[in-house]
């Protein structure tokens, strides 16, 4: 029979073990106090999927980005835009696990339209407008929904469908902080339906239930990236 000590310090070792297992699938935690990414191999060493600047090289310019104060186009078929800040356009993101993005959308219907995030779970804050999001679990599917206004803070749970709409008459603009320094985008629309090669519609057919015309339709339009 184990006894108490003994016991605790399973507990405790297994607890690691959980821990460990976890943070394997996010972002590795940095190694240094930062790793500013490089394009160019023969300056750098390779660390976390990017080549990383000799620390002694690197300038606040690495770690500062402009622009985000300037309205993204929303003159497209959804009606929004997606400004992102990940390690490509900041390279003092890398290895940092953490990257960030403006979210403007046009009057009334403009939609982020629903899209996963393989590699990150998203905060969202509304700074103008109104916002109608919502996400939906894993299957047994259910839709998590929220009407959001100026000051307002959401989640959307790593990897789980989302969206938002702009249910006002005017202008909409949120940041979303996201958990990863690349956190991937998935538009579901544009993935079943835009993907090149394209999916074979017999697929599609069954999996959604509908006639092959409507699909071959679908699979005719352009499929915008947001």
């Amino acid at each position: 029979m184990m006894r108490g000590a003994d016991q605790l310090h399973s507990v405790v070792a297994a607890t690691f073990l959980l821990l460990a297992s976890i943070a394997a699938a996010f972002d590795p935690s940095p190694l240094q106090d930062f790793c500013v990414s490089i394009d160019d191999p023969k300056l750098g060493v390779f660390v976390n999927g990017k080549f990383c600047k000799d620390p002694m090289q690197a300038n606040a310019d690495d770690f500062t980005f402009r622009g985000l104060n300037m309205p993204g186009n929303t003159s497209n078929p959804v009606g929004s835009n997606v400004t992102l800040v990940n390690v490509d356009r900041l390279k003092g993101l890398n290895t940092l696990g953490i990257s960030l993005a403006r979210i403007d959308y046009a009057p009334y219907g403009g939609l982020n339209p629903p899209h996963t995030h393989p590699r990150a779970t998203e905060i969202l804050v509304v700074v103008k407008g109104t916002l109608h999001v919502g996400f939906v679990t894993s299957n047994p599917p259910k839709l998590f929904t929220k009407t959001l206004h100026v000051g307002d803070v959401f989640v959307f749970p790593i990897g789980l469908i989302h969206f938002q709409l702009n249910v006002a008459n005017t202008n909409a603009i949120a940041f979303a902080g996201l958990s990863s320094q690349n956190p991937g985008t998935i538009t579901i629309a544009n993935a079943v339906f835009g993907s090149d090669p394209a999916i074979n519609p017999d697929v599609l057919t069954k999996a959604f239930q509908v006639d092959k015309n409507l699909v071959d339709y679908l699979q005719k339009q352009f499929w915008p990236q947001n």
